[in-house]
């Protein structure tokens, strides 16, 4: 029986891989880190479970190209995190052009159910606090993650400068979270028998709230302040 779509499959990672396989993963990264309305898409824990499921992935990519047989285990990982690390470059780099060309105005849009001015003024509070490493730090904010590119180029941070704590971030993200689900999942079934892939609803539901924490904790607790666009 066919699953029948619903909304909150968008949230959930297991759906872009069962059903879109590699190449939407690939898509999800680059919407999720380069288009202001991707926020919302998995990231973390999309990746987290590519990781678990990269022999599966990794098989697929070398089917489409007709290339089969056995492969080294490190060869399905440093290609699945070279292409997605790619896909994360390419996101930043536009939300980065974004930002050079229409960010100013949308500190003037008005508030939609996809655009909130105020994920603009967080991006652009955790970049005056963290300088470019806020471009590194962001990878592993939900959220943060998707404006923060937009906003070093409003304030027209170097190229040269966004593009390497830009590459450094991505690689540094995608490298963590593949690598942390494949060899996680292995350990754990090897010394506990414990199958990951059984429960990965809680292990998303584990990873969402983790990573969200501090975003939560700032939207819920941080200073209530009136915002004002930044100036260049």
């Amino acid at each position: 029986m066919e699953k029948q779509f619903s909304w909150k499959d968008l949230l959930n990672p297991m759906f872009y891989i069962v059903y879109g396989g590699f190449f939407l993963l690939l898509f999800i990264v680059f919407a999720e880190t380069g288009l202001f309305v991707g926020f919302f898409l998995p990231g973390d824990s999309l990746l987290f479970v590519a990781g678990i499921y990269s022999t599966n992935l990794a098989d697929d990519l070398f089917r489409k190209f007709g290339m089969t047989g056995i492969r080294p285990e490190w060869l399905d990982l440093l290609v699945l995190i070279a292409l997605i690390s790619i896909a994360g470059i390419l996101g930043n780099t536009i939300g980065y052009w974004t930002g050079r060309k229409i960010g100013p105005t949308m500190f003037h849009w008005r508030d939609r159910f996809l655009f909130k001015k105020k994920y603009l003024y967080d991006a652009h509070e955790f970049y005056e606090k963290h300088g470019g490493g806020a471009i590194i730090f962001a990878r592993f904010l939900p959220i943060v993650r998707t404006f923060a590119p937009i906003v070093a180029g409003i304030v027209e941070m170097d190229k040269k400068k966004f593009s390497f704590y830009n590459m450094i971030g991505s690689i540094a993200w995608v490298f963590s979270m593949i690598i942390a689900g494949h060899f996680l999942q292995k350990w754990i079934f090897t010394q506990f028998d414990f199958d990951l892939k059984k429960h990965l609803e809680v292990i998303v539901l584990g990873i969402v709230i983790v990573t969200t924490a501090p975003v939560l904790v700032k939207l819920f607790f941080g200073k209530k302040k009136v915002s004002q666009p930044p100036t260049n």
